[in-house]
């Protein structure tokens, strides 16, 4: 038995899906489904789990999922995978609470068609599954209007030949009784393909029918019998959009989005056939093996289709993005197929919904993939090995530290400190640094404060006698471990200013760098080229994700001080606004956006506040919201700018 711990996922998404776990065979056992991923999912990783549970993880030896865009879309789907893979610990969908099909015996003298909720048998054609029974019902009696066939058992039908009699259904019309010889069998069989054709290519002959009917019967003044074609037409549509998780009958072809970050890209795909989600998967792109130009597309093409039989390609295949050398794909493609294949890129509609449903399953592919990496000891020593030896360190960096600055035009300035220990990331260590904007202007001089800070910290604990720690029951500081690596963010500028700083105080067993984002270059104190690791570099990798890390730490700081600046300022230039007032708003609400969203009511119930000094905000809140401040964030460098609205 495999010990759970061993494959448990570090990062699960938070979204709707479908999950799998595999057995040391490669082999479905279980598959489930979750609102929210992450929540579910980690439940099976705790104690006091169920017997059966229990024994379920442990024989798996990985777990996989698909996230989709609803819950709907997760329970279709949950219920096409457990019908495909029939794993052994979801036997308990098999009774009476599995979800119904509609089965037609197409091989059988007078075909018959029913509801049926038990195993496929060969010599039916099953329709579904259907996640809403009662609008299988409806369109189960629309259907025998309209296609008169046989929906009687076989005793039934043979007690109906041996009387000459038939039942009700022929009697309302919801039979063609072949019983007793209404038609032939040969007719009979001929409504029957209709009705099979009429399922397999969906709505679109009969719904245009049934509306003429129900406007002709409308003009007529039949109301109730246009009534009835309403419902019917409802029924269809309803048990249209119940089954195949929402999406379309004729929507058909191979789904494929590409997410990138940094050096490394993943791709999803999700087959599609006739509306229904047949299945997905990811990779992760290879990118040193790639092809030139257009990578990322023809690599993960090449992963997919390869090895793929011609009647496993689809003749339309979505992309999230245009390629670069799309003829030359299709013609790779067609040659494979042994038909037309078509590459499009979907402007709107459920197509553009869809693909960006299979981008955040590539997202969180990539996710998945670079997290085991980050925690691969074997990998880890490698980056930090490669790291002691391009930048010509005297020891390997075990501890490495990492400072960004973010600010808004110099104002609201604050530091981050991220902290990487055998090339991972602690983030118990992590610190958040408020600049003084009176000594530091810009980012140079705001990186001159943060490493001094941080150095004169690290300076006087060391100043410290351990065992006068020790005899008051005490620790050190975890400013008292000393990094062997700096790493700031930015160029030549930056790695200037904290150079200065650890020289000012004496610091000279503390090795320094700095890491451009424009083109990833590695700049060292005292020299006028950067240096540039390989782009397959582990090192290189290493150093970005800290960086990464380290920028993702102060802008989450930073959005979250802003905030509260912000408030303080719109309650500044509120009348009759005392300083109780507003520190009772600020803990309330916290910021401008909290603030905006606010009743009166919610306003007027914040301690000290009252209806009256409510209706002051409230109007004022009103008025200033046409000309507040909008803040840009640029995707690429992070800085963030002001705009009036």
């Amino acid at each position: 038995m495999a010990d759970p711990a061993s494959y448990r996922p570090k990062e699960i998404p938070e979204d709707p899906g479908v999950y799998r776990f595999y057995n040391g065979k490669d082999k479905v056992i279980y598959v489930g489904k979750a609102k929210n991923l992450k929540n579910r999912l980690t439940t099976y990783f705790g104690s006091n789990l169920a017997r059966k549970t229990h024994r379920m993880v442990n024989e798996a030896v990985r777990v996989d999922w698909t996230i989709v865009a609803t819950e709907l879309e997760a329970l279709a789907l949950e219920f096409s995978w457990i019908k495909q893979y029939q794993p052994t610990y979801n036997v308990q969908f098999k009774d009476d609470k599995s979800y119904p099909y509609l089965a037609i015996s197409m091989q059988d003298e007078f075909p018959r068609i029913f509801i049926t909720r038990k195993e496929k048998r060969p010599g039916l054609k099953y329709f579904g599954p259907y996640t809403n029974a009662w609008a299988l019902r409806n369109t189960y009696e629309v259907l025998r209007k309209v296609f008169p066939v046989r929906s009687c058992s076989e005793g039934n039908f043979a007690r109906a030949k041996r009387s000459k009699r038939q039942c009700l259904l022929g009697d309302i019309g919801k039979c063609a009784a072949p019983c007793v010889g209404w038609v032939t069998p040969e007719e009979h069989r001929e409504i029957a393909v209709k009705l099979d054709a009429f399922m397999e290519k969906g709505m679109e002959d009969i719904l245009p029918k049934l509306r003429s009917e129900m406007d002709l019967a409308s003009e007529r003044e039949e109301f109730e019998r246009a009534a009835r074609i309403r419902d019917q037409i409802e029924s269809f549509e309803k048990a249209q959009r119940s089954t195949q998780g929402n999406l379309s009958d004729d929507l058909d072809g191979d789904f494929i989005s590409i997410h990138e970050e940094g050096l490394h890209a993943a791709g999803s795909i999700f087959m599609v056939r006739r509306g229904s989600i047949k299945g997905s998967r990811s990779w992760i792109v290879d990118q040193e093996r790639a092809l030139e130009g257009d990578e990322q597309v023809a690599s993960l093409f090449f992963s997919i289709y390869s090895q793929s039989a011609p009647t496993d390609i689809p003749s339309e295949i979505y992309l999230n993005r245009e390629p670069i050398d799309q003829e030359a794909l299709e013609a790779w493609l067609t040659n494979l197929r042994g038909a037309k294949v078509s590459i499009k890129v979907p402007q709107r509609g459920e197509k553009v919904e869809l693909l960006q449903t299979v981008a955040r399953n590539a997202h969180y592919a990539l996710i998945q993939f670079l997290s085991k990496r980050a925690t691969d000891a074997a990998v880890s020593g490698k980056a930090l090995l490669e790291i002691e030896e391009q930048l010509e360190l005297k020891r390997t960096p075990l501890r490495i530290e990492c400072y960004d600055i973010s600010n808004i035009s110099g104002t609201s300035v604050v530091a981050s400190m991220v902290v990487f220990e055998d090339g991972m990331a602690k983030k118990s260590e992590y610190r958040r640094f408020i600049i003084d904007t009176k000594e530091a202007t810009d980012d140079t001089r705001a990186m001159h404060q943060v490493i001094t800070r941080r150095m004169k910290r690290l300076l006087n604990d060391r100043a410290v006698d351990e065992s006068d720690v020790a005899a008051i029951g005490g620790k050190l500081s975890k400013f008292s471990y000393p990094p062997q690596l700096i790493v700031v963010d930015g160029g030549a500028p930056q790695v200037a200013a904290a150079q200065r700083a650890l020289d000012e105080l004496g610091v000279t067993d503390v090795a320094l760098c700095g890491l451009a984002k424009r083109l990833e270059e590695v700049w060292r104190p005292g020299e006028s080229d950067p240096l540039i690791l390989p782009r397959t570099s582990e090192g290189m990798y290493l150093l970005q994700r800290i960086r990464d890390e380290a920028h993702r730490f102060a802008i989450t700081f930073h959005r979250s001080r802003r905030s509260k600046v912000m408030l303080e300022s719109i309650l500044d230039e509120i009348p009759q606004m005392g300083q109780a007032r507003r520190a009772a708003l600020l803990e309330q609400f916290g910021s401008v956006a909290a603030l905006r969203k606010a009743t009166l009511a919610q306003i007027a119930m914040t301690p000290g506040i009252g209806e009256k000094i409510a209706e002051i905000i409230f109007e004022y809140l009103q008025k200033s919201a046409h000309g507040s401040v909008a803040e840009i964030v640029n995707t690429q460098t992070g800085e963030i700018t002001t705009a009036t609205k």
